[in-house]
């Protein structure tokens, strides 16, 4: 069985989609009063914000209130009929970037028995970054009640020869439109159409030979062979790996070999589209003694000759050159060494997607920032079948407003 299949499809009944669709959780966390302007757009509206939890909220009062919220409001909208349902179904979807380059992906559901995030994974599909366990057990506390299933997870395939996806653009005119409309917040534009019929079989026949198949490109690479990389998105992606875990664990005895819960709605992008564009993901360490912390950098990291590294603080800037033989990316050396000194020193991490939000961000008081390059998008199935999972947060798919909207949903009960 393939482990990317066609799923019964919720779409929203509503003429404000822009309002309905909203980015990403883990996104704009330093930044809630993107999310408050979010939460007054959509106000009145059925809406995706109401819907998921803002990873700017957690830890703080709203926290609460809105996880009890959450799995309420999903109730209600399946009560009011809020959904149109379009069975055993993918939806193929276009997004124009800022670029006003298309990226193309389909939306279907993994199955996540075929999913495996852990270091040293062998399963057909694989976390490509370390997942912080820390931040399941919020999303477990949303998803484990939840109704219904919104995804922003954005899943990779390493498909040369665009056997996958770009066939199903190609016939897009024959396809029912589903929506076309612009994102919010300057998220650009979208369109999507309905995949049914001949078309999913025909789509289920080439992943089936494109399966049997992949191991051939990676010849001669020690590790096993993978089908899927998840690009964006693990951490959820994880929570429903580990939601449909504690269902097997509470009901020993019972075949749940068809349960919704063991499946998880993404979008699947082909890694070879031009307009997928890998950017890094800068550190900001906030609440410490920039100065300590960059000459314990200095002393512990560095090394003539080493991978060059732009920091920024309140007064000042400068570049580190970080040490090649501790890590072959550059982030895997900033990484190892931010993990080992806030273990005993002051200071609290975020992960920020672009450039101008590091340095503004950088001129806090307490606040030290640092601007990684970007990794070649090439390396990402052979790294991690050869080496494992790489640093979290080692790079980001797009720009921040570039990330997945939460638009298409599933029943998981």
């Amino acid at each position: 069985m393939n482990a990317f299949l066609p799923a019964d499809i919720l779409m929203p009944k509503t003429d404000s989609m822009e309002k309905w669709a909203v980015i990403a959780c883990d996104q704009f966390t330093s930044d809630q009063a993107y999310w408050d302007r979010v939460r007054k757009n959509a106000e009145g509206e059925v809406s995706t914000i109401n819907l998921i939890l803002p990873e700017a909220e957690l830890g703080t009062e709203k926290e609460a209130e809105h996880t009890a919220a959450i799995n309420a409001t999903m109730k209600r909208y399946m009560d009011e009929d809020v959904f149109t349902t379009y069975p055993n179904s993918f939806v193929y979807v276009e997004r124009q970037l800022e670029n006003g380059s298309i990226r193309e992906g389909l939306v279907g559901m993994v199955d996540l028995d075929a999913y495996d995030y852990s270091t040293g994974a062998t399963s057909a599909i694989r976390a490509t970054e370390r997942t912080v366990a820390e931040r399941i057990p919020p999303r477990q506390r949303v998803r484990r009640d939840a109704p219904i299933e919104l995804p922003h997870i954005l899943m990779l395939c390493d498909d040369h020869d665009k056997k996958l996806i770009e066939p199903i653009g190609a016939k897009k005119d024959s396809l029912k439109k589903l929506y076309d409309f612009d994102l919010m917040e300057g998220g650009g534009h979208i369109t999507g159409w309905l995949v049914e019929g001949k078309d999913v079989d025909e789509f289920n026949k080439a992943l089936a030979d494109y399966t049997a198949t992949v191991g051939e490109k990676y010849k001669g690479l020690k590790g096993v062979p993978m089908v899927f990389a998840v690009g964006d998105g693990n951490h959820s992606l994880a929570t429903a790996k580990s939601c449909y875990e504690e269902l097997k664990k509470n009901h020993p005895g019972e075949d749940l070999s068809n349960h919704p819960a063991r499946y998880a709605l993404v979008e699947l992008e082909n890694i070879h589209d031009p307009a997928q564009a890998f950017e890094p993901i800068h550190r900001v360490i906030f609440k410490t003694d920039a100065e300590k912390l960059l000459a314990a950098l200095q002393k512990n990291a560095c090394a003539e000759g080493g991978f060059p590294v732009q920091w920024y603080t309140k007064d000042a800037s400068g570049t580190v050159y970080l040490d090649r033989a501790k890590s072959e990316l550059a982030v895997g050396v900033l990484q190892s060494f931010l993990d080992e000194y806030l273990r005993d020193n002051a200071g609290e991490i975020d992960y920020i997607h672009d450039d101008d939000a590091l340095i503004s961000l950088a001129k806090q008081d307490g606040a030290i920032g640092f601007l990684l390059p970007a990794m070649e998008k090439s390396q990402l199935f052979r790294g991690v079948i050869a080496d494992g999972i790489l640093p979290r947060k080692t790079f980001s798919m797009g720009h921040s407003r570039e990330k997945r909207y939460y638009l298409e949903g599933r029943k998981i009960k």
